[in-house]
């Protein structure tokens, strides 16, 4: 999301990392540049102007023209300024206890993707241990019922509706009956939205919020509307009150204006964020770990919890022994082919690698090369995954005939894989002697490996 704006403030570090000390020109030329970096970006020029003039003064003071390492001190201040700008800290819903009903209202725009976020915040609860269900009090959308009701069903959570209804104050009451003869302790309630703000629709939230007295309302914002989601946010904010914000889209390729500007115009944090069109693409929002992105350092953290996602620790030691043993099959490759394809985007989990934001771009990376793989993979026997020497010459005919492909495609797969036994052998024998990938510190003080 950050790639242009990541781009041109790690410029402005690479020529400051090179000068022995900063004077002031140096910063003012540094600021200056991000300024520009930041206006492109669509954030807010309220925003901007006190980022800038923070920045600005801090990195002035004479602590910083005389510290050891000047480069790396401005960095340090950037990087503080955008952690403040994010909202300093992760915020947590703020839920009752699970023998406690809860009540989250989703509010924003037709469009935004409030029902599908809805489903997706029910998802991530179910995940946490609790109960949670989805009540359709959109009445306004055509099909919006139904729709939810889809995505309930997609993602194992009950759905409240009530066809032909046109009060959604009636609508919560019922459901908050059928929630406590059928023990949920979470309702996430799906309201009605307009393509644009007006009278009528804030008058209905009005209602549903006194009726339903919720514990969270969740604005849910177009990242791809830019420092316009900001300002619906701050509108929604002094309407109805808002305790966080929802940004989806936050995988396009937008400049990042929305994410910068929310938390200074409306005052209200960023909670979670949509990086994706599964329902499992749902995201707690870390300030420290966006600013970590934007400056190019990457996110090793969030890349690690998603491989913990999907890959089980029994699987990852017996596959680790397996590669230490020279056993490592083709069918092995199949289960971590899929185990990639599970985490979600290639180009954002290359944009938490330190280093690599902005440098493979869309087009560089071929997404079919996976999907090639995995159908000559499973146009294989279990027997020929298990031992890829008996694939001769009538098997490598049949296997791309039944994967559509060429024989060319299937020798040059089983040539690739012999190359990564060996690869992988090699690396084991070097971690075996002390020589391997040394552990990554992360921001929580863990360290991976």
């Amino acid at each position: 999301m950050f790639d242009s704006l990541t781009q041109k403030i790690s410029d402005v570090f690479r020529v400051l990392s090179g000068k022995a000390a900063i004077t002031e020109k140096n910063i003012d030329d540094a600021v200056e540049t991000i300024k520009i970096a930041l206006l492109e970006a669509d954030v807010n020029l309220r925003v901007v102007r006190r980022f800038i003039n923070g920045t600005v003064e801090e990195a002035k003071g004479e602590k910083v023209l005389r510290s050891v390492d000047p480069g790396q001190q401005f960095i340090k201040i950037v990087y503080d300024k955008l952690v403040a700008f994010l909202g300093d800290t992760r915020q947590d819903l703020r839920l009752k206890g699970p023998d406690t009903l809860s009540v989250i209202l989703m509010l924003g725009l037709q469009g935004a993707g409030k029902t599908t976020s809805s489903a997706k915040l029910a998802l991530r609860l179910k995940k946490e241990g609790r109960k949670p269900l989805l009540v359709a009090c959109d009445l306004v959308r055509p099909a919006a019922m139904e729709q939810l009701a889809a995505l309930g069903k997609q993602v194992g959570i009950p759905v409240y509706k009530e066809d032909g209804q046109t009060n959604s104050v009636a609508v919560y009451k019922n459901s908050l009956a059928w929630a406590r003869s059928n023990m949920i302790d979470t309702m996430i309630i799906d309201t009605t939205g307009r393509l644009q703000i007006d009278e009528k629709m804030m008058d209905e939230l009005a209602r549903l919020k006194a009726a339903s007295a919720p514990d969270e309302l969740l604005l849910v914002a177009d990242a791809m509307t830019g420092q316009s989601a900001a300002e619906i946010a701050k509108t929604f904010n002094e309407k109805i009150g808002l305790t966080g914000v929802v940004l989806t889209k936050f995988d396009s390729d937008t400049r990042g204006g929305a994410a910068l500007s929310l938390k200074t115009v409306t005052g209200t944090p960023l909670k979670f964020v949509g990086t994706g069109e599964k329902p499992e693409d749902f995201e707690p929002f870390h300030p420290d770990r966006a600013a970590n992105r934007i400056l190019g350092m990457g996110d090793v953290v969030s890349l690690v919890e998603k491989a913990q996602a999907v890959i089980d620790q029994k699987e990852a030691e017996v596959l680790a022994r397996k590669i230490e043993k020279d056993a490592f099959t083709l069918e092995d490759w199949l289960g971590q082919i899929r185990s990639i394809k599970k985490m979600g985007s290639l180009q954002a989990m290359l944009e938490m690698i330190p280093g690599m934001a902005g440098q493979v771009s869309e087009e560089d990376l071929n997404k079919e090369d996976l999907k090639t793989q995995e159908a000559i993979l499973c146009s294989m026997t279990r027997k020929e995954r298990s031992n890829h020497l008996i694939i001769g010459p009538s098997r490598r005919a049949r296997i791309a005939r039944g994967s559509g492909t060429s024989v060319a495609e299937v020798a040059r797969l089983i040539k690739r894989f012999e190359k990564m036994r060996v690869m992988m052998k090699k690396m084991t024998k070097m971690n075996k002697g002390g020589a391997g990938v040394p552990p990554v510190q992360g921001h929580s003080g863990r360290r991976f490996r």
